[in-house]
This record gives structure tokens, C-alpha cells and sequence, in this order.
């Protein structure tokens, strides 16, 4: 007889595909002779990104893919911070937020979701200026889109992106930044079973950290695809295994021990607070949760006080080497080779076997093919974390009842978030929390009294068990009621409708003692200012010859305002009514300019209203008689004018600030021109940019009243193409009309007529035309000032004017 031959195992790579991230997996494999298959032929997925739902169906003990449905509760930044957060929550409402167990969750910064936390984000950061902020993209990786917030007020509104809280004081390597990289792998969700690999890597900024320096990413960002791009570094790119990290700590006199006990109970804790997600959504994919394991990528940072602080969890952590063969790369390969080994072996692969037959016998065989990873959970002491559990399902309890060599106390319920609603023998609960309402059977309506009477789970399933004529010897039918139980209760939990009880005696104890933490850095629980409407005074805004009553609900709005804003006297509220009213109001997202009841924008960041503003005065200081021009005056004391063109808003902005105070010149935005003459100039003194609003309160004051603009300069940035920096060049009527025209503004927004186009022509004809190449900023003072010396005086200029009429 033939010897049967064994069917070849095939494997499938899949996703964003990479060789480097699926080599070592695909190595791992083929050295016991599996075969490269497809999507419709695996018994080993390995896929970068997540599948398509449907493969999901198809995962079992044998056949097993290295995603969970649901990772994004983890994987997703903001999702990451919803899962602490509201475990945090229901940690607050068990225990009290002054008690240990809340203390233990003191690990991540606060997130502000975009675009519903964006009010909240302006209000703490105008309470706590000390604050840093960092943007980042939701759901990106390789260091996309993130950057330090200079001003938080530039936050964009679009939902994909948030702002954490950022650590302004972070452990540092040779005065260099790190973040350390864990490796965690979930090897199975009901029971938990959760490890960390013993190596990973501390991945360096390429620059020494300075706290100043937060438009440098090569000081802040510790992303080995960002620091590749430093050509000017020794070492863009560095790992140090965390091996060699521990024995660098220890020989800087630290306690690696203690970090690492924290480093693990925060993985523990991480992967928890998304639990119930997880479970939720392989039960809705109709996935075999044995078919399923799932590798993430932590990074973990460590504050100058050595306490560890979770930053994200990553998706399909990245397999290539990032870096030189001399900079840890070899370390770097050997370590990652080896991870997936005994991921591949842990999981059991590639070599299923005989299905253990209980759940105690599953993590026993497992943990002996654990290799390089260290069992976070279960641990020797899984009922330090049976709390964090919204509910542990039976399961997690059986297997902890085991490894504890006697059955654990049995967690009892409360009532949390949700009403009862009763008629005649029916009952129906409303989440108080969600709105959400929910019809009972007879069978469920008891099981939710019970518990909220007291009960245990173990003990609701015997008096059912009871109440149906239930035997000992049946018990198969009675494991198959109290699955049924726990699992209900843990459903009703997940809810948040009912939340576990404690005893004071069965309170949980702290794994590892958290060591103070000196700086200002605030953990998510933090009371946040209220963000709610109220009555702020209304204030004056003032333009050329106007003046506004503004009004807003927003205390950040008038802290950015207040160099153009005064407050409204007595006095002026009486006649207040006379007064136009804008309205500064906040929405979502962002904030909406309303004027007598008409939209004027919307959407608008922080950031954005001073210069909407400022455009605004400029555009209502237009009159019948009178257009604007929005663009750079440069005006001297004796009243010499000379119109300034840009290419961009920060080219003016640039200039303005590089001119020498002892100088004279002052470059503002706006004037004011009247069309019978156009000789007749009046500046409108509104500041460059928004940057310069500290300057808008004094420059009406320190302009002349009136002047004559005599020449037209365009400044141009481009890089002189001769050997002098500076270069200057007659610039034409036409270009400059062209050029001027876009910042020319008539009374209500109307186009400007025939008239006012020829008096504008005329006026330009006469005037001094240039383009001004200036490579450096740093010139324009001396350029400038010669420019205009040569302008004669007001008085000087309207005697000339008056004789020439003579």
C-alpha cells in the first residue's frame, strides 16, 4: 500500500506588500517546506494592512491570519486614546480617581480629536500656555504629517487629525530623544493571552533634543523614516537593542526593573482598555478568535523622571532594517528574524497539532513554545487585572482559577449607566449614556436582577440551573447555561450598563510603584476648562474712521484679538446699538464670522480669524470717494509713501520683522486712496500678518495722517542671479496694475469701475516703478531706506504739486 503523502501547507502574503516585510515570515515557513499560495488558498496568512472581512470567515485553530478584527481600538491614535480613556473612566466611577487603581492607568497623554475637541484644545491651551502640543494624522505611520505645534491655534479641522499633549521633558540618550519600540503579541482574546518580546530597540533622533528647537524634526522625531532624510547627521538613523539599553540604564544608576514592571503592567492595561472592541467585532466578522493573533508595534517614551508613557500602538510593525550594518543594523535584523520565528512558533503555525482540550492545557502548551516572548498575561497574579476587565468573560476566569491553584473571588455587578423600565412582569432598560434602549426576555430580565441584587455570575447560573430542574449530573447543559450567563453580563457590561463591585478587600494593588512625575504633563482623566457658553463683555473693534461692537462666546477668541480690540465703556454700551455688530461665534468645526445676521466664513481655525479680520478692516474702510489697496506700505516719519508687493503674505511678513527699529521705516498693511485725485493717501495701519498684532494697538498712532505714495516696489525673494544680493529693475505700469488689482477694494466688495481704473492708471504712470530682488531680508532695511530717501517730504511734495499747477 502507498504511503499517503501529506497535503503541502501554502502560505499567503498579502496587503501592502513589501519583501521586507514579509521576509522573514515567508523564511520562517519554507524552511519546513510550505509553498507560496493566495487569497483563495492559505492555511498561513500573513497580511500588511487589514484584509478584506470576509477572509475572516474562514480562520480557524488550523488555519490562522495575524490580524483580530477590531485592532483599530489600538491601532487608530484616536481610537488608542477613546479605549484608556474610557476604561479610565469606568476605573474613576469604580474605585475613585484618588485610588491606586486609577493611578496605574496615569500612563498616556490627553488627545484632542479633530474636529470635536477643537474648542476644548484652544480653551486648555490658553489656560496652561506652558503647554507643548503635537499634530498628528489619526491613522498614519512612518512619522506622516506629524510635527510640534507652535501655535495650536493653526490646528486643522478635518477629522482625520488629532493633537496630543506632547512630553516636553523626555529621557534622553547622549542628550539625544528615543522612543522604545515593543513588540506585543495577542495570542489569543477569549482567554486573554497576552506577551512582549524580551528585545526590541530604543530609535533615536538624529539631533541633541532641544525644547526651543520645535521646528527641527530631526530633534523631536525619533522616526528612523524621518531622521533618514538628515544627510547632515554622523548617524541619522540609530537603534540600540533594548538589551544594551537595560545595561546602559543600570550603569547610569537606574532601576531598569522597576521601568520595565511599569513598561509591561501599561501594555497590559493597553491592550485591555480595547478588550471588549475586539471581542465585539471577531464575534460580528464571524471570525474563530483561534484563527486569529495579532503582532503590534508599541512605542513607549520615558520621561526625564523615568516613567513610561504609551504613544501608539502600530498595525503590521514594520519588518525592514532601517538601520547601517554599524549602527545597530545587524543587531536590528537578527532581533526581527527572531521575533517572527517565535511568533510563528508561539502562534503554532506550523505545527497545529492535537487541539488542546481545555483552556488551561491551550496557554501551558503555548508558553512552552514561547521562546524569545515573556508572558505578560495571564501572569502569577491575573487577578491584579480581573478589574480592569469591563467583565472577564468565563474563560479568562477559568483559566485564572487554574493558574492560581484556587478559584478566584467571583466579580458582582451594579447597576452603572442605565434606568430600569418596568410594566406589569416586563422589563426594559434605557443607557442613560447613549439613548439606547433594550427589550428583555423573561430568562434575561431575570439574570439583570439578580446581578444588580448582588449575585455572581457563578451564582446566577446555579439558581437558573435550579429553577429549571437542572441536576449535577447534567453537566454539560449546565456549562453550556453559565456560558450563557457570563456572557450576557459581560455584554450588559460592555454596555456600560452595568460595571463591576468591589469589596474593600478585593480591591486590586498596584503592580509597580509609579514614580513621581516632575513635569507639567497632564494624564487624560485631567479636569479640562469648561468649554460651555458664556457671557463675555462685548468689545470694541476699531478700523480706519469705524468701529465695531464684537461679540464672542470665546475666551481664546478675545486673548488672540486683544491688540486690535479695547473694551466697551459704560458709555459706548449705551450707543452700542448704533454700532455694527460682528459676532465671533464658536461651531463645528471651528468658529463662524457673522455680521447683522450674514455668514462671513465659516470654518474657520483659531488661527485664521485675525487675518479674516484684518482683511475685513480693510476692506470696509472703502467709500464712495475712497478705495483701499490691501497690500505693504513703507512709510517714514516725514510721510514718504511707498507701496510694497509680495508674492505671498509671509514674504511681507518676513520683511517687516527684519526692519531695524532705529530705522524709522515701518511697514504696515493698507491705504487708503481718494479716486478724485489719487494724490491723497491715508494708511490704514493694520499689521503685515497676525503675528504682528502686538503692533496693531500703536501703529495708527505712530503713521502720518496723511501722506503721498510716490513709488510702487515689488520685493522679489528669487536668488540674485549676479553677484550682488540686491538688484533692482524698472517694473512696468502695466505689471503693476496687474499686480495691484487683486488688492484693490471698492465699498461693497464691487468691482472697480472705468473711472477709478483710469485715475489708478494715471496715478501709476507717475509713480516710481521697481522690482526689487532681494535674496536677504536682512537687506531690506538698508535697501529700503535708501529707496525712500530720495522720496521728498509731504510738505516738500505738495509744494512741488502746487507749483507745478501754478
Amino acid at each position: 500500500m502507498a504511503e499517503q503523502k501529506m497535503p503541502k501547507r501554502r502560505y499567503w502574503l498579502g496587503g501592502k506588500r513589501a519583501a521586507e516585510q514579509d521576509r522573514f515570515f515567508r523564511e520562517a515557513l519554507e524552511t519546513q517546506g510550505w509553498e507560496p499560495g493566495n487569497a483563495d488558498e492559505w492555511d498561513a496568512g500573513w497580511y500588511t494592512g487589514m484584509p478584506d472581512p470576509a477572509q475572516f470567515k474562514h480562520v480557524s485553530a488550523q488555519r490562522k491570519l495575524n490580524h483580530f478584527p477590531g485592532n483599530n481600538a489600538l491601532t487608530v491614535k484616536s481610537r488608542l486614546h477613546d479605549s484608556l480613556a474610557a476604561l479610565r473612566f469606568r476605573i474613576h466611577e469604580t474605585f475613585g480617581p484618588n485610588h491606586e487603581a486609577s493611578a496605574r492607568l496615569a500612563f498616556f497623554p490627553r488627545v484632542y480629536s479633530m474636529p470635536k475637541d477643537y474648542h476644548a484644545l484652544q480653551q486648555v491651551a490658553l489656560t496652561h500656555p506652558e503647554k507643548h502640543w503635537i499634530l498628528k494624522p489619526k491613522n498614519a505611520s512612518k512619522g506622516k504629517g506629524i510635527r510640534v505645534l507652535q501655535d495650536v491655534g493653526e490646528t486643522p479641522l478635518e477629522p482625520n487629525w488629532m493633537v496630543q499633549e506632547y512630553l516636553a521633558d523626555p529621557h534622553t540618550i547622549r542628550g539625544h530623544k528615543y522612543v522604545l519600540r515593543l513588540y506585543v503579541l495577542i495570542a489569543s482574546l477569549e482567554p486573554l493571552r497576552l506577551y512582549a518580546y524580551r528585545q526590541g530597540f530604543a530609535k533615536l533622533a538624529s539631533e541633541p533634543y532641544d525644547v526651543n528647537d520645535a521646528d527641527n524634526p530631526y530633534s523631536q522625531l525619533t522616526n528612523p523614516d524621518i531622521n533618514a532624510l538628515n544627510t547632515s547627521a554622523e548617524i541619522p538613523v540609530e537603534f540600540i537593542d533594548l538589551e544594551r539599553y537595560r545595561e546602559w540604564l543600570r550603569h547610569q544608576g537606574h532601576d531598569d526593573e522597576r521601568l520595565f514592571k511599569q513598561i509591561h503592567d501599561l501594555i497590559t492595561l493597553t491592550v485591555i482598555s480595547a478588550l471588549d472592541a475586539m471581542r465585539q467585532r471577531t464575534a460580528e466578522f464571524g471570525a474563530d478568535p483561534q484563527g486569529c493573533y495579532e503582532l503590534l508595534g508599541l512605542d513607549c517614551m520615558v520621561d526625564a523622571d523615568l516613567k513610561p508613557w504609551i504613544l501608539e500602538c502600530n498595525l503590521s510593525p514594520s519588518l525592514g532594517i532601517c538601520a547601517k550594518p554599524e549602527d545597530g543594523g545587524i543587531v536590528e535584523k537578527k532581533i526581527k528574524n527572531g521575533l517572527v520565528k517565535d511568533m510563528v512558533a508561539l502562534v503554532g503555525i506550523d505545527a497545529p497539532g492535537q487541539a488542546a482540550e481545555t483552556v488551561v492545557q491551550q496557554a501551558e502548551q503555548e508558553l512552552a513554545r514561547a521562546g524569545g516572548f515573556q508572558r505578560l498575561y495571564p501572569n502569577r497574579s491575573p487577578s491584579h487585572y480581573l478589574p480592569y476587565f469591563s467583565l472577564p468573560r468565563l474563560a479568562d476566569i477559568q483559566l485564572t482559577d487554574a493558574l492560581a491553584s484556587h478559584p478566584v473571588p467571583r466579580p458582582t455587578l451594579c447597576r452603572w449607566q442605565a434606568a430600569e423600565v418596568f410594566d406589569d412582569d416586563q422589563l426594559a432598560l434605557y443607557a442613560t449614556h447613549t439613548g439606547h434602549y433594550y427589550r428583555l426576555n423573561d430568562t434575561a430580565a431575570l439574570i439583570w436582577l439578580l446581578a444588580t441584587e448582588g449575585l455572581d455570575p457563578d451564582a446566577i447560573a446555579e439558581q437558573l440551573a435550579c429553577s429549571v430542574g437542572l441536576t449535577e449530573g447534567e453537566t454539560a447543559d449546565s456549562q453550556v447555561l453559565r456560558h450563557e450567563v457570563w456572557t450576557s453580563l459581560s455584554e450588559w457590561c460592555r454596555n456600560g450598563l452595568l460595571r463591576q463591585h468591589f469589596l474593600s478587600q478585593h480591591l486590586p494593588s498596584q503592580q509597580g510603584e509609579q514614580p513621581p512625575s516632575s513635569h507639567a504633563f497632564s494624564s487624560a482623566d485631567e479636569t479640562q476648562p469648561s468649554t460651555s457658553n458664556v457671557s463675555l463683555p462685548p468689545m470694541k473693534l476699531i478700523g480706519k474712521d469705524r468701529q465695531w461692537q464684537l461679540h464672542t462666546d470665546s475666551a481664546p477668541v478675545l486673548a488672540r484679538m486683544a491688540p486690535l480690540l479695547s473694551p466697551m465703556a459704560e458709555e459706548d454700551r449705551a450707543k452700542g446699538k448704533d454700532l455694527p455688530r460682528l459676532e465671533i461665534l464658536r461651531d463645528s468645526p471651528g468658529f463662524t464670522l457673522v455680521t447683522h445676521g450674514e455668514v462671513l466664513a465659516s470654518r474657520l481655525k483659531l488661527a485664521s480669524l485675525a487675518p479674516l479680520l484684518i482683511t475685513y478692516l480693510a476692506r470696509q474702510a472703502a467709500s464712495a470717494h475712497h478705495l483701499v489697496i490691501d497690500t505693504g506700505l513703507l512709510t517714514t516719519p516725514e510721510g514718504a509713501m511707498a507701496l510694497c508687493l509680495f508674492a505671498t503674505p509671509e514674504e511681507g511678513e518676513a520683511v517687516a520683522k527684519h526692519l531695524a527699529p532705529s530705522s524709522a521705516l515701518s511697514l504696515t498693511r493698507g491705504v487708503r486712496l481718494d479716486t478724485a485725485t489719487f494724490m491723497q493717501a491715508e494708511p490704514l495701519g493694520l499689521p503685515m500678518s497676525a503675528n504682528q498684532l502686538g503692533e496693531a494697538a500703536t501703529s495708527l498712532l505712530a503713521l502720518p495722517e496723511k501722506g503721498q505714495v510716490r513709488q510702487v516696489i515689488w520685493i522679489n525673494h528669487e536668488k540674485a542671479q549676479k553677484a550682488s544680493p540686491v538688484l533692482s529693475e524698472p517694473l512696468s505700469s502695466l505689471d503693476a496694475m496687474g499686480a495691484l488689482l487683486p488688492c484693490c477694494y471698492a465699498p461693497d466688495g464691487k468691482p472697480l469701475d472705468v473711472d477709478a481704473i483710469t485715475g489708478l492708471n494715471d496715478w501709476l504712470s507717475q509713480c516710481e516703478r521697481s522690482v526689487i530682488n532681494l535674496e536677504d531680508e536682512s537687506d531690506a532695511t538698508q535697501v529700503l531706506t535708501q529707496r525712500l530717501k530720495a522720496q521728498p517730504s509731504v510738505a516738500r511734495a505738495e509744494a512741488e504739486d502746487e507749483a507745478k499747477a501754478e
